[in-house]
């Protein structure tokens, strides 16, 4: 009885010492979810389009070199959807499949999306929802700019502007994509900046997947259906913003002041010109660097904790800056500004840099 005690005793001290090997082991494995360390993870940044330049031109690039700098083995694997809720579906199960430890996606469809943040949480890979909200599910994270505000703020910046002329007439308002969330967000902004205006409001649209030339068409036909009444047009973007302009013009009639967001290019060349008046400068490096460094937290096992809460995510949302005429020489274009002198002030906009101080 003895002697078997302490054959039983032996191996039970055994059976201990491989368990707590085993433990020890798993205590000190890397944190990526597929057993990779933090050090060399793959983060998946998945985007939704390319009818906005700002994606491919920027977006991606900043959040690359921020990925870089923090972590020289990570990965990233970076895909555009061009518009496609399935095709970002696809996507992102491709990342997955490739081992992504954290995914990175500004949806095309927002409550689409909800399935990609239930099956890459199902296998513990954390979802951080950029620029745009996913309100049917929480993601893990969540960072972009104040979308609510930034349609308050071109709202009021367009009525400000249009008092100060007597401007007469109504406005039309030309949203983003109704299955983008922050769209959503962006129209509850204008409305709480247009609706007690005085402004009456003709008529509103709310444009498929932020297609220029969809907002075109439709601003087109209300120029035919209110000759002379329009007295200015609340774009959500500056594609929608391009599009709204680009009807007048081909109308042969007076294009009124026509806001923006995003503060692309393309935004800031007509601004200077005075084609548009106004647009939203929310330098795209500070959430492209945020996303990234929460990404990475992520990886390392950490959770970042944000400043705020929407739709129950721990969000980080940065204030943007409206950007007209009057200040775009000081906020957007120029040494150390997101716009370089040189990519705006081309031949055919020279002169009108030089008025409004850009050199």
């Amino acid at each position: 009885m003895k002697q078997r005690s302490v054959r039983s005793l032996a191996a039970a001290l055994s059976a201990m010492t491989v368990i707590a090997s085993a433990a020890a082991c798993t205590t000190k494995a890397p944190s990526g979810s597929d057993g990779r360390s933090s050090k060399n993870a793959k983060i998946a940044f998945l985007m939704p389009d390319i009818a906005s330049t700002r994606y491919e031109l920027y977006d991606a690039p900043l959040f690359k070199a921020k990925v870089r700098d923090l972590c020289g083995g990570c990965e990233v694997l970076y895909q555009n959807a061009g518009g496609d809720a399935a095709k970002q579906q696809q996507q992102a199960d491709s990342a997955l499949a490739q081992g992504a430890d954290v995914i990175v996606i500004d949806p095309v469809d927002s409550a689409a999306a909800a399935s990609t943040v239930r099956t890459a949480q199902g296998r513990g890979v954390p979802v951080i929802a950029y620029d745009r909200p996913i309100p049917a599910v929480k993601a893990d994270y969540y960072v972009s700019f104040d979308n609510e505000k930034i349609g308050a703020m071109i709202g009021a910046s367009l009525v400000e502007h249009l008092k100060a002329t007597k401007a007469e007439g109504g406005l039309l308002q030309v949203n983003g994509s109704p299955t983008d969330a922050a769209a959503g967000l962006i129209k509850k902004g204008i409305h709480s900046a247009i609706d007690s205006s005085g402004f009456d409001l003709l008529a509103e649209y709310d444009t498929p997947a932020w297609e220029p030339g969809k907002a075109q068409s439709w601003v087109s036909g209300q120029i035919s259906k209110f000759p002379g009444k329009i007295a200015g047009v609340v774009a959500a973007n500056d594609g929608t913003g391009g599009g709204s302009i680009a009807a007048f013009k081909a109308a042969g009639a007076t294009v009124p002041p026509v806001t923006g967001n995003d503060a692309e290019l393309a935004a800031a060349q007509r601004i200077v010109k005075g084609d548009q008046y106004n647009t939203i400068s929310k330098p795209i490096k500070t959430v492209a660097e945020a996303a990234a460094t929460a990404a990475y937290a992520f990886a390392q096992g950490k959770k970042p904790r944000g400043d705020t809460t929407l739709f129950g995510t721990p969000s980080e949302l940065f204030t943007p800056t409206v950007v007209t005429r009057k200040n775009i020489a000081e906020v957007l274009v120029g040494d150390g500004k997101p716009l370089k002198t040189a990519e705006v002030c081309t031949a055919t906009y020279a002169a009108a840099c030089a008025e409004v101080g850009v050199t």
